[in-house]
């Protein structure tokens, strides 16, 4: 019989083909298209005065120069607010080139085409943009400051200001035995995935159609914007996603100017056009997240029960707000994490900054929510003299409390309420799995040896699943394989493995006949894209869906080839056979033959299908509300998202002399519903905690005051390397089944990185014996932080 393959731990069958090399990602494509360059900004806010293009003239192999000036009608209107929100009041998006006014270091200017990227760079360089240099708001304390503005119609620099509140929570502190303030703060990171940006357009006048072909994490959301901005019917509007070498969320952006410009430009050349960013332009034009400050206050009483929490933060959005609000709102809900916080008030700015645009970074929001929630667990801790695990514990929401309404609004417009989970027993898996009961004495036996050593923990809960819908399709081909479409994109997270898995239950069909197909608007037209953790849950139920459909239509009309009852059929291993009698199979292929009357016999398998060979000539060939072939399509629409869970624990030694952090254990306990594919799942925490790590440890942009990118190069921006990865990550699962979609499953893209900076906070506090209340954390600083601690001043 078939095997069963949800819940199996197979390995992606996308592999082989990827580290063979035989992947192809955008600038594989389009070798013989023209290349476009940018002349972007290199002052962080400046008026342009000037465009001096003479010397790129003389440039041979030049095709075209284009400002702003040169852009038609909704090309010259500021690129689209994608997420608006009634409380973003003064939300400002950039144009595709620059009109009048820079906002940050590389911000696009002037767009060249020439016949080949070298030669399209050397026209660039020789253009001449005059600039009169304006003050920079640099930070979130200039920007609060408001000494200057950003953009001069935006009273202090405040695109929104949000507030949500649940309770009496003045009352709440006022009456609390005990009241602590904590002031947190998280400096921004960025996705930097291997691959940057890239686009290749190609137009055909003839049939008046576009095909794109773009790094995305949102190919159907390219394709209607570049449909508005250039006047196109969507239908005349491909787009295509290649092999995306990393997403991480920044590529979830869209349109980026070049995601217009370049096909406009090919439109008017009449040839094919390409960019790809390098690194650089990466760093400076494309986006980063995480900068966030905090100030809490909570009540609590004597046994550490919150009664009261009270959060005010600053969010740094940069130099425009194209993703909307999306990232604080996400902190702002999911810093509650799996606890009853008693009153809840938090209110955040969202603020304009001289500096690269923030749109969702793996986590969006949560890292920050977390480190914010769980510094304030251990604060209290602290102060009562409790164990950490004993003050979540009694302020943890129970089993039998799910489904759990915290009177919020999350991040997709409806309210926030956990769907399931048992953050109890997770904990006790958590304490099992690192040795949190006896740590004490390992922590005393290095003490003893010159040894700094400490553990530290953290918990959350993530959405996942955002709506509003995708969908899935289905069809079984006269050969018997099966072709799959979904619309959202893929960047690595082994769709093609789940979706095959999920399509091989549901049908009877090995996974070697399966084949599935992302991100691409000629297959499926409609999708919303791949971020949020919500792909599998998505897609996921979708494709099963449209399976489930496709099963039904085949059995029966099998039945009525084999004279059976559909109730009597089952389907393994592609043939659908009758129960119980041994030799009344067909396969599924012929099924599919069959579902199709046809008048023309182009193969032996048709003939089967053909007038005078089927049919009953007393009904119509095709019955009424039937449709000729074996396939299902459906879409999937949930009324909230689901929420996943989880805890890790991490224990560090920090040198003595150094300050520099070595990791010893990493431990994981994750919930994310029913697992499709283990291994799948534990390969994303992998990658996850690499980027936890990253965020804790290394990775920062570093702003000088004139708003200049000081590190913006994989030689000075530092991330871990595989040495500084832990060796082995220690991984235990929960499956609380979620009751929001046919497969029971949650998201799992982004578990890994969510609690990072709050767990190794933790754990390098409890080595050092002062708090830690900012991260990324360096040794340098570290190091600065004993010096303070050692002469009694605050850290």
């Amino acid at each position: 019989m078939t095997t069963k393959m949800f819940g199996e731990p197979i390995a992606r069958v996308e592999d082989d083909r990827l580290v063979r090399g035989h992947g192809a990602y955008l600038d594989d494509l389009g070798h013989d298209a023209l290349a476009a360059a940018f002349v972007r900004s290199p002052h962080a806010h400046a008026e342009v005065l000037d465009i001096d293009v003479t010397g790129a003239l003389e440039v041979e192999g030049l095709l075209a120069i284009y400002t702003y000036e040169d852009l038609p009608d909704r090309l010259a209107e500021p690129l689209p607010l994608l997420i608006p929100h009634p409380s973003l009041t003064h939300g400002r998006t950039q144009y595709a080139l620059a009109r009048d006014v820079v906002n940050h270091v590389g911000e696009p200017i002037v767009m060249v085409v020439a016949r080949d990227r070298y030669l399209a760079e050397d026209a660039a360089e020789r253009i001449i943009v005059s600039y009169r240099p304006l003050p920079a708001v640099v930070g979130i304390d200039a920007a609060r400051a408001a000494e200057h503005l950003v953009h001069p119609d935006v009273p202090g620099n405040v695109a929104a200001n949000m507030m949500q509140r649940v309770g009496d929570v003045d009352a709440a502190l006022r009456n609390a035995p005990h009241v602590l303030e904590l002031d947190l703060s998280i400096e921004r990171s960025a996705s930097t995935p291997m691959e940057g940006r890239g686009v290749l357009a190609r137009w055909d006048p003839e049939s008046h159609r576009l095909r794109l072909w773009t790094s995305t994490q949102t190919s159907t959301g390219v394709r209607a914007a570049v449909a508005a901005k250039l006047g196109l019917a969507l239908v005349d509007v491909d787009v295509i996603t290649p092999d995306v070498g990393g997403g991480f969320g920044v590529k979830i952006m869209h349109p980026w100017p070049e995601e217009v410009l370049v096909p406009w430009s090919a439109q008017l050349l009449g040839q094919p056009v390409k960019f790809v960013e390098d690194r650089r332009e990466h760093f400076i034009s494309s986006a980063h997240e995480r900068a966030q400050q905090h100030h809490v206050r909570v009540g609590f009483d004597d046994e550490g029960q919150l009664l009261g929490l009270d959060v005010r933060f600053w969010h740094d959005h940069g130099a425009y707000i194209p993703y909307g609000l999306i990232v604080p709102i996400i902190t702002s809900t999911q810093l509650v994490g799996p606890y009853k916080p008693g009153a809840y008030r938090v209110e955040f700015d969202s603020l304009y900054t001289n500096t690269v645009i923030v749109t969702p970074y793996r986590g969006a929001g949560r890292p920050q929510g977390v480190f914010v929630m769980e510094r304030t667990m251990d604060a209290i801790a602290a102060e009562l003299g409790l164990d950490r695990t004993v003050v979540r514990e009694r302020n943890f929401i129970r089993p039998d409390e799910m489904p759990y309404d915290h009177g919020l609004v999350f991040q997709d417009g409806r309210p926030l309420i956990y769907d399931s989970g048992d953050y109890p027993t997770s904990l006790e898996k958590l304490k099992k799995l690192v040795g949190w009961d006896d740590f004490a004495a390992v922590r005393d036996a290095a003490r003893a040896e010159g040894r700094r050593v400490g553990i530290g923990l953290a918990c959350y809960v993530e959405g996942t699943g955002v709506g509003p819908y995708e969908g899935g399709h289905v069809v079984v081909e006269p050969s018997g394989k099966v072709k799959v479409a979904t619309g959202l994109t893929s960047q690595g997270q082994g769709h093609q493995t789940v979706f095959a898995q999920i399509v091989a239950d549901e049908l009877g069909v090995p996974m070697a006949d399966i084949e599935v197909v992302t991100g691409d608007t000629r297959r499926f037209g409609y999708a919303v894209g791949t971020f949020a953790s919500r792909a599998a849950v998505m897609s996921g139920s979708a494709i099963h869906l449209a399976a489930r459909a496709a099963r039904e239509k085949a059995l029966k009309v099998a039945a009525d080839a084999l004279e059976a009852d559909p109730d009597d059929l089952e389907i393994v291993d592609g043939i659908v056979r009758v129960v119980g009698v041994p030799g009344a199979e067909i396969s599924l292929g012929t099924v599919a033959v069959l579902s199709n009357p046809l008048r023309y016999a182009f193969d032996d398998a048709a003939k089967a299908a053909t007038q005078f060979a089927v049919g009953d000539t007393g009904k119509p060939p095709v019955p009424e509300d039937e449709e000729p072939g074996i396939e299902g399509r459906d879409y999937f629409s949930p009324m909230q998202s689901t929420f996943a869970s989880g805890m890790h624990a991490v224990v560090v030694e920090t040198d003595p002399d150094t300050a520099e952090i070595k990791i010893l254990r990493y431990c994981v306990v994750h919930d994310c519903g029913l697992l499709i594919n283990p291994r799948i799942v534990e390969g994303q925490i992998h990658g996850g905690v690499a980027q936890g790590v990253g965020g804790a440890l290394y990775e920062r942009m570093a702003y000088d005051e004139a708003g200049q990118l000081q590190n913006a190069s994989f030689m000075d921006f530092l991330m871990p390397y595989v040495s500084e990865v832990p060796e082995r990550i220690e991984i235990d699962h929960l499956e609380t089944p979620s009751p929001l979609n046919p497969l029971g499953i949650k998201g799992a893209g982004e578990a890994g990185v969510i609690p990072g900076a709050a767990a190794f906070a933790a754990a390098i506090e409890d080595a050092e014996g002062f708090p830690i209340t900012a991260m990324p954390i360096s040794p340098s600083e570290l190091f600065e932080l004993r010096r303070l601690h050692s002469k009694g001043l605050s850290t």
